[in-house]
């Protein structure tokens, strides 16, 4: 199957036994390397906002992104989330999707849960399509930081009109909240550590993170400094949260398109002169 290279597709993509939502948005993949975003762990397709028009214009390049399942208006799933589940979703589920798709060569960008999956597969898969990786907001342990705000957050999911706000992006709010929620608040998962997977990629990598990160502190990028064996770039933005690509919208943007421009050989057409 190839993708109906829109903003608007008719049908979702099948990808195991699961439908996936998606989008598509400049060049297709036989013009010009691909970008495929990766959304954070309460994240989806329209979670992105003008995101990736915004990424195709800047780089042109094509980008697609997707929900995986459980996400937005993609499929749901059977919880409890195995605990594991961003291995599951880089190793498994996301070399089927790169199948299904036809997509050749891409670049990642992943945000937060979805910047721990394009680690992981990174460093996991040797594949000669993947031709660098963006890592937003990563994380690859449990910090206290991070798990005493989403202690906080379940809170306002049950007392507040978080679920009714979630519930215009999700189609099932639950699954998506307590799917990410119940994984990261298991009391297992503080032993949860993913950074030895760093140690084997071989691609260039961009790392963004606000220093007003709330959910994970700058050691997770001491950490990708320290193992990352090729070209790393590592961004802080002041006064930024967890959320780069929406507080700092025009900074990422930049940022991404000099990492392709300086650290990335593009070959193809659509791309700007890269």
């Amino acid at each position: 199957m190839t993708l109906d290279w829109t903003d608007n597709p008719v049908k979702p993509l099948k990808v195991g036994v699961h439908e996936l939502e998606y989008i598509c948005l400049g060049p297709p993949p036989q013009e010009a390397p691909t970008l495929i975003l990766l959304h954070e762990g309460l994240g989806c397709v329209r979670l992105w906002r003008d995101f990736p028009l915004r990424l195709a214009q800047a780089t042109g390049l094509g980008v697609f992104a997707y929900s995986r399942a459980g996400y937005g208006q993609s499929s749901s799933i059977n919880l409890p989330r195995p605990l594991d589940y961003m291995s599951i979703e880089a190793n498994e589920i996301f070399p089927e999707l790169l199948a299904k798709a036809g997509i050749d060569q891409f670049i990642l960008v992943g945000h937060s849960d979805g910047a721990t999956i394009a680690a992981l597969f990174s460093g996991h898969r040797a594949d000669d399509r993947l031709m660098g990786a963006v890592l937003m907001a990563p994380h690859f342990f449990a910090e206290e930081c991070g798990l005493s705000e989403i202690e906080k957050i379940t809170k306002d999911y049950k007392c507040t009109d978080l679920k009714s706000r979630l519930g215009r992006y999700h189609k099932d709010p639950d699954v998506a909240f307590y799917g990410w929620s119940d994984s990261w608040l298991h009391p297992d998962f503080r032993n949860w550590n993913v950074a030895e997977c760093l140690n084997s990629i071989n691609v260039p990598v961009l790392a963004i993170q606000g220093r007003s990160d709330s959910y994970g502190s700058l050691i997770q990028l001491g950490e990708i400094m320290n193992r990352c064996q090729n070209s790393v770039s590592l961004q802080v933005l002041e006064n930024c949260g967890h959320s780069p690509f929406l507080e700092e919208p025009d900074k990422v943007l930049t940022m991404i398109r000099d990492f392709i421009a300086s650290q990335i050989k593009l070959t193809g057409q659509g791309n700007n002169g890269y």
